[in-house]
């Protein structure tokens, strides 16, 4: 009969054969974990394509003014002036967090790891909100420029500006989750009078001018995509300028061409929240856009970021050659957001001089 003594002097001979099995394909064969084994690899990256596919599909656009009126109704607050816009840029981070797969930009694990057009989009949206909030804060909700901020203007503004790719220790979506609490306590109190919002011509403009450097810089990098040379006018129309280097009389701008796609939907985020964003101010800027007869400007702006935003037929990102026989999907982007950044310029002149 065996000792403890004996079992125990054996034991090290039992863990290396068990070890020895574990790696041992002929036992796997024979025990059928290969089968077995296979068997869930692949349905494992079934579920993953499958919800990486879901997760794939950007957000719908939604009406500001209709989701004005279910926050108010929902909160029992009143509708004041720049009410509209706090709702909207409320509303657009919150799809953004809770979308199918919430935020995907800092994922570390797949399926979101594997992605990167809907993180793309994200990203997109984000650099655009972050100029709104910045807006909010430094001129919107202020008297003039040597007036007291708003409190919680300026906790949501920096909260916003978080790296947008923390995955942990904080995490992205913490922050933005922080800057939302923020941004509904303003809310509040613009409703209950306790904040201000003003509607002026400057203000807009001051807003406007950003959104046209965004708009500016989405159509070079969009028409990057064809690969071609430019004139270089980075010093153009001053002939004192200088800058820190050398300046090339001509460019080249070629987007790599596994980053096309990234880009296309870059710009697609991007317009989803210009389209969103201007609305709001449509409404929240009504008498000063009818003082200057700009009505019509801004809703033809509004409209070409709108047809930015119609659904993509192909399954994939195109990037035909100029006039080529296979579409060029970029192009078509540059060009609905060439026309709204037209648009955006005449309404700005019109702000400064109608």
């Amino acid at each position: 009969m065996p000792t403890k003594f004996s079992r125990l002097r054996r034991l090290p001979v039992t863990i290396g054969r068990g070890l020895a099995n574990a790696f041992n394909p002929m036992v796997w064969r024979r025990r059928g974990l290969i089968a077995g084994g296979g068997t869930a690899l692949l349905a494992l990256v079934i579920v993953t394509l499958v919800v990486g596919w879901w997760w794939s599909d950007p957000p719908d656009t939604f009406d500001p003014s209709r989701q004005t009126e279910m926050t108010a109704e929902r909160h029992g607050e009143e509708i004041v002036t720049g009410y509209t816009t706090t709702v909207t840029l409320i509303h657009a981070v919150d799809v953004m967090l809770h979308k199918p797969g919430g935020y995907l930009f800092n994922d570390v694990m797949p399926p979101g790891v594997l992605l990167d057009n809907v993180p793309s989009w994200e990203y997109g949206a984000v650099i655009q909100m972050r100029d709104l909030a910045r807006s909010l804060r430094n001129d919107m909700s202020r008297s003039q420029s040597q007036s007291r901020e708003n409190e919680e203007l300026s906790q949501a503004e920096p909260r916003l500006n978080f790296n947008a790719n923390s995955w942990i220790f904080p995490s992205t979506e913490s922050e933005y989750e922080d800057a939302l609490g923020y941004l509904r306590t303003y809310r509040s109190r613009l409703a209950s009078g306790d904040a201000n919002f003003y509607a002026r011509a400057d203000n807009l403009r001051g807003y406007l001018e950003t959104v046209g450097q965004r708009l500016g810089g989405i159509v070079q990098r969009l028409s990057a995509s064809v690969g071609e040379w430019r004139v270089n006018t980075d010093l153009a129309n001053d002939r004192a300028a200088t800058s820190a280097q050398t300046p090339a009389r001509e460019i080249r701008d070629e987007t790599p061409w596994l980053q096309i796609d990234n880009e296309f939907y870059y710009a697609r985020g991007a317009t989803w929240a210009h389209y969103h964003f201007l609305k709001a101010v449509r409404q929240d800027f009504s008498s000063v856009l009818a003082d200057k007869n700009a009505e019509a400007t801004m809703d033809q702006l509004i409209r070409s970021l709108e047809a930015a935003q119609r659904p993509i037929m192909s399954p994939i990102v195109l990037n035909g050659n100029g006039f080529g026989f296979f579409a060029n999907h970029s192009l078509v982007m540059a060009s609905y957001v060439s026309r709204a950044n037209a648009a955006l310029i005449d309404l700005r002149r019109l702000l400064e001089q109608g």
